[in-house]
């Protein structure tokens, strides 16, 4: 049997992937504004580095 905070996880993990998704467009967009002629595969990997590296942080 699933521990409780599992099964709670589970029942919001669709949420917490597209609050993810609106994060990274929400960067992409003002990255956008920034730097007009931006090369958006670059960019997403910088977003995403940065993204990771806060989550790190945030669970030490």
């Amino acid at each position: 049997m699933k521990k409780m905070e599992q099964l709670e996880l589970d029942a919001h993990r669709a949420a917490i992937a597209s609050d993810m998704r609106g994060l990274l467009e929400k960067y992409r967009t003002i990255f956008g504004w920034d730097i007009p002629e931006i090369d958006q595969a670059a960019a997403d990997k910088l977003i995403l580095a940065a993204m990771h590296k806060a989550l790190d942080d945030i669970s030490a």
